[in-house]
């Protein structure tokens, strides 16, 4: 897991460490010592830590004009034991959505598993966005599943288009329209 990097092809466009509205601000990386982990898996160093010992992201770019930003994830989304959605939700998307942001892509196919817990920061956060939306994009099918299973699927949407989305090929904000589209169209 050391050499899966978060995606960097979108870095002229945006970098949350150079963004004073970023969590993230100000944040150094060593390109040589490997600081975080996922059990016995060291991680690779540009990953961004939100507090959780299991999961890790990267933002890869926001949007404060149009109220969107794009999250990559890697790791265990474990909210059984470390409450990883409260995490989350305190000390980045709380964050976000007080900058204007009510539009999610969260991107999973790195992400391992999924433990549930509850969903009430996932009924607050989706309360929070009022029109905008949350995204699950590339998640695995097993991840899906589990998700569903809990009935997070119904603050995050997932399925069709948005399981199997070649997102490297695009700009963020084709990233973006494609996604709405999608939403869209099962609004519709």
């Amino acid at each position: 897991m050391h050499d899966i990097e978060p995606y960097y092809r979108w870095r002229d466009d945006y970098i949350a460490a150079e963004d004073e509205n970023s969590p993230f601000y100000n944040t150094e990386y060593s390109e040589f010592e490997f600081d975080k982990q996922v059990y016995n898996y060291l991680l690779h160093p540009q990953w961004d830590s939100f507090g959780s010992s299991t999961l890790y992201l990267k933002i890869l770019f926001v949007d404060y004009d149009r109220g969107y930003c794009i999250i990559e994830f890697i790791g265990e989304w474990n909210d059984a034991i470390s409450n990883d959605i409260m995490l989350m939700k305190r000390e980045l998307y709380d964050l976000m959505v007080d900058q204007g942001i009510n539009k999610f892509v969260l991107i999973g196919e790195n992400v391992l598993n999924f433990h549930y817990s509850d969903d009430s920061y996932y009924e607050e956060w989706f309360q929070e966005v009022e029109d905008g939306w949350i995204a699950g994009v590339n998640f695995r099918e097993h991840v899906i599943n589990e998700f569903r299973d809990a009935n997070i699927d119904y603050y995050i949407n997932f399925g069709g288009e948005l399981d199997d989305f070649n997102w490297r090929s695009l700009k963020p904000l084709q990233v973006f329209k494609k996604v709405e589209e999608q939403l869209q169209r099962r609004l519709n």
